[in-house]
């Protein structure tokens, strides 16, 4: 499913939540291990995102899919370099989704994409690496947590990912349903259909829901909170089941 946010939606929230990474991170010894990336130390979420901002700039300029580079080699510089490392990763996507179009075709790993594509992929992560940063502090406006839920789980979704990530291969199963369910509007309603996973955007009727804030709902759904933060009803062991496989 493409995004219901448009190019300059997209490139706003990569903005706005690229500098709010940068605020959060400012002043923080690089060692500070981070309790939602329990492997990385500070300076190591820092540099993965300006480097993944940069190797999706060039991915972009070259149409063309690129190895994805290694979080550890990363070199965002001293802390007091971290802002301006951050701000200018960010602003070379930008520049490179300015220059070919956001409908400009691209080949992933996913197989033929649009560049906003790419750039959707980037918001949702930098988004979910703030709260990494960020925390209890971490906010984000209604419009980009629902895209970034339903970014996620169009990736979810697509045929052949488990060859890149196994554990999704466990996601398919005899139609259990696993509903997401904001405070108001449209929820999430997820299919394990044998086979495949689908999912939809509308009334949530299924075997598990977990309720709350869109905000909410989506740091339930990326792993970065327990379920326990929201209201779940239902099958629990569904949702825990779903949860442990769908590290992206």
């Amino acid at each position: 499913m493409s995004s219901t946010l448009d190019v300059a939606r997209l490139v706003e929230g990569l903005r706005e939540h690229t500098a709010a990474l940068a605020r959060a991170v400012t002043g923080q010894p690089p060692a500070t291990r981070v309790p939602t990336c329990p492997d990385w130390p500070l300076r190591t979420l820092v540099g993965h995102v300006g480097q993944e901002h940069r190797w999706a700039a060039e991915i972009v300029r070259g149409g063309e899919q690129l190895p994805a580079p290694d979080p550890q080699l990363a070199d965002p510089g001293t802390p007091d370099a971290w802002a301006g490392w951050l701000h200018k990763g960010a602003e070379q996507l930008i520049h490179a989704i300015g220059e070919v179009g956001g409908d400009a075709e691209i080949r992933t790993f996913l197989g033929p994409r649009s560049a906003a594509f790419v750039l959707r992929r980037m918001v949702s992560d930098t988004c979910v690496h703030h709260y990494d940063a960020a925390g209890a502090s971490f906010a984000i406006a209604e419009d980009l947590a629902a895209d970034v839920i339903s970014e996620t789980l169009d990736l979810l979704a697509t045929p052949g990912l488990e060859a890149v990530r196994p554990g999704l291969a466990e996601l398919p199963g005899a139609g259990e349903r696993i509903g997401f369910r904001p405070a108001e509007g449209a929820g999430w309603l997820v299919t394990r259909a044998p086979g495949a996973v689908r999912w939809e955007r509308g009334p949530v009727e299924a075997d598990v829901v977990v309720s709350g804030p869109v905000a909410q709902l989506m740091l339930v759904l990326t792993r970065r909170i327990p379920p326990e933060d929201a209201q779940v009803t239902g099958e629990r062991a569904l949702l825990d089941h779903w949860l442990a496989r769908t590290a992206l």
